[in-house]
């Protein structure tokens, strides 16, 4: 189970574009275990021809997915980037929720 997930809000600890932050739109699987696509970073160039006579030839700028271990989630309620913990719901061992080791509030329930 991975630990980042769409929506959530992540910032970049290594690469080109170490210190900025964004959404995460994607979770895919790379070459080398799981990648997060985030809008705006990690932007590479892509040079498309026309496929037919409505369609534009050009370059167009591309994100491609940054591993899962190059990214921190932002806490929610704490707004600081935190490893994520996971707990049990009381009462019910079968759900477990996401928790943030900084200030120790639910991130969300997962299944």
């Amino acid at each position: 189970m991975a630990n980042v997930k769409k929506g959530d809000t992540v910032l970049v600890i290594a690469g080109k574009d170490r210190g900025k932050r964004g959404t995460v739109d994607r979770v895919e699987r790379i070459k080398r275990g799981l990648g997060v696509v985030v809008p705006g970073v990690n932007m590479a160039k892509k040079h498309m021809r026309p496929r037919s006579q409505t369609q534009q030839a050009g370059i167009l700028d591309i994100p491609v997915p940054l591993h899962i271990s190059n990214v921190m989630v932002i806490c929610p309620s704490c707004e600081k980037p935190t490893r994520v913990a996971h707990a049990h719901v009381e009462g019910d061992l079968k759900r477990r929720v996401r928790v943030c080791r900084n200030c120790g509030e639910q991130m969300e329930v997962l299944k």
